[in-house]
C-alpha cells in the first residue's frame, strides 16, 4: 500500500505577495483617482466613506513593495541591472502619474513611487558597496568607525535626494526600506520594527495586514510574471485617468 506523504505548508510566494500589493494599490489608486475628483465635484458623504476606506486598504501595498525590494536585492543576480530596471519604469510611469492625479502631463511637484524605490534600492546597493570595500559585512556587522559613518552619509543622501525630488513617501519610504534591509536577517524582528517605521514616519497605522501576510512569506518565487508587475503600474494609472476622462471630472486635480 503507497503511503501518501503529507505535505508541508510552504508559506505565502513572493508572487502572491506581489499580487495582493497590486490588487490593494489599484484599489488606493481608484480612490485617489477617480473618488478624489468626484468628491471635488461635489459628491456626498456617502461616497467619502467609502473613499477613505479605500485608502486605507491601499496603506498595505507600499511595504509589500519595500519587503520584496530587499528580497530582489538579495537574490538577482546584476544589482544594478535591477535599479537601472526600476529607474526605467520610473521614467515610464511619470507622465501616467501626473495624468492620474494632477490631469497635466508632467507635473514636478509630486513623483511615482518608482523613484522611491530606486533611491531606496541604489542606497541599499551602495552601502553593501562600503561594507565590502570597508572589510565589514554586508549587513552592517563588523564595519570599521568609517564604515559606519559613510553608511549613515549614504542613507542620510537617500533620503535626501527622495525629500529633493518629492517622491513619493518621500524620505520616510526610503527610511522604511532602510530598516527593512538593517533587520532583514532576523525576519520577524525585521518585520516588527519596519511596521514600527511605518507607524512612526508615515502614522500608517492601517499597515498592519501587509505585515501580517510578510510574516507567512517562507522565501519561495511562485511564478514568474516580472513584467507584468512592473507594466501594470503605468498601465492603470493611464486607464484611471481616461476614465477620469469618460466620467468628465479629469479637470479637477486629485491631489
Amino acid at each position: 500500500m503507497e503511503v501518501v506523504k503529507e505535505r508541508k505548508w510552504q508559506g505565502i510566494s513572493g508572487s502572491t505577495l506581489k499580487l495582493l500589493a497590486v490588487v490593494t494599490m489599484l484599489t488606493d489608486h481608484i480612490a485617489a483617482t477617480v473618488l478624489a475628483r468626484m468628491l471635488r465635484a461635489g459628491a456626498g458623504q456617502e461616497l467619502y466613506m467609502v473613499y477613505s476606506a479605500m485608502r486605507q486598504i491601499g496603506r498595505i501595498a507600499f511595504p509589500i513593495y519595500c519587503f520584496m525590494l530587499v528580497e530582489g536585492l538579495e537574490h538577482t543576480r546584476n544589482r544594478w541591472r535591477y535599479a537601472a530596471r526600476l529607474g526605467i519604469f520610473a521614467l515610464i510611469s511619470e507622465i501616467p502619474f501626473d495624468l492620474a492625479f494632477s490631469s497635466e502631463v508632467l507635473e514636478f511637484g509630486y513623483q511615482n513611487v518608482f523613484f522611491t524605490l530606486t533611491i531606496g534600492l541604489v542606497t541599499l546597493i551602495v552601502i553593501e558597496e562600503i561594507g565590502k570595500r570597508q572589510g565589514g559585512s554586508e549587513d552592517g556587522e563588523r564595519r570599521t568607525f568609517a564604515g559606519v559613518v559613510l553608511t549613515v552619509l549614504t542613507a542620510a543622501a537617500g533620503m535626501g535626494l527622495s525629500a529633493l525630488l518629492r517622491t513619493d513617501y518621500s524620505c520616510y519610504g526610503v527610511a522604511c526600506i532602510l530598516v527593512l534591509y538593517f533587520f532583514r536577517r532576523r525576519r520577524m524582528l525585521a518585520l516588527v520594527m519596519g511596521y514600527a517605521a511605518f507607524v512612526l514616519f508615515l502614522g500608517e497605522i492601517a499597515a498592519l495586514p501587509a505585515f501580517l501576510a510578510l510574516a507567512l512569506y517562507r522565501g519561495r518565487k511562485g511564478y514568474s510574471c516580472k513584467y507584468f508587475f512592473y507594466g501594470f503600474y503605468p498601465l492603470h494609472l493611464l486607464l484611471l485617468y481616461l476614465t477620469c476622462v469618460l466620467m468628465g471630472v479629469a479637470a479637477y486635480s486629485a491631489i
